[in-house]
């Protein structure tokens, strides 16, 4: 009886460097996939909201115009009563101060749509880019 003998295999190499590259390529796909997103130019909410965005500390916080349900406009939370044409002239100046000034428009739900229209209409004429609606959280049940 003849035997014959079997030659032992070598154990199959992994060649890390391959998985490395490959692992380099994936990532650097995902990073590139994940930044085209498109934003909207202009963020508009309704005033009742369930999905609100908290704000928090901002560098540079908005100013905001609020429209009560009247229709008289005032700057920052001030108590004295704007024009339109007082209005127009303080965003202007301080568009023109800040390039890069965020404008909130903060109405009533009650208030005309023709005057948030109005203030938006003043914020095109002073160039300002980042206009956005404050808005409430809906009550849970």
């Amino acid at each position: 009886m003849r035997f014959s003998v079997r030659k032992r295999r070598t154990a199959p190499a992994v060649i890390i460097v391959a998985l490395i590259d490959v692992l380099v390529v994936l990532l650097i796909f995902l990073m590139v996939t994940t930044t085209f997103k498109q934003q909207p130019s202009l963020k508009l909410a309704l005033p009742a909201s369930s999905a609100a965005e908290k704000t928090g500390a901002e560098e540079h916080p908005p100013v905001e115009v609020s429209i009560d349900a009247e229709g008289i406009f005032r700057l920052d939370k001030e108590s004295r009563p704007l024009t339109v044409d007082q209005l127009r002239g303080q965003l202007l100046e301080r568009a023109a101060r800040d390039p890069d000034l965020k404008l909130a428009i903060r109405a009533d739900k009650k208030a005309a749509w023709e005057k948030v229209v109005a203030v938006m209409d003043i914020a095109r004429a002073a160039k300002i880019k980042s206009l956005s609606a404050v808005t409430r959280d809906t009550p849970k049940p």
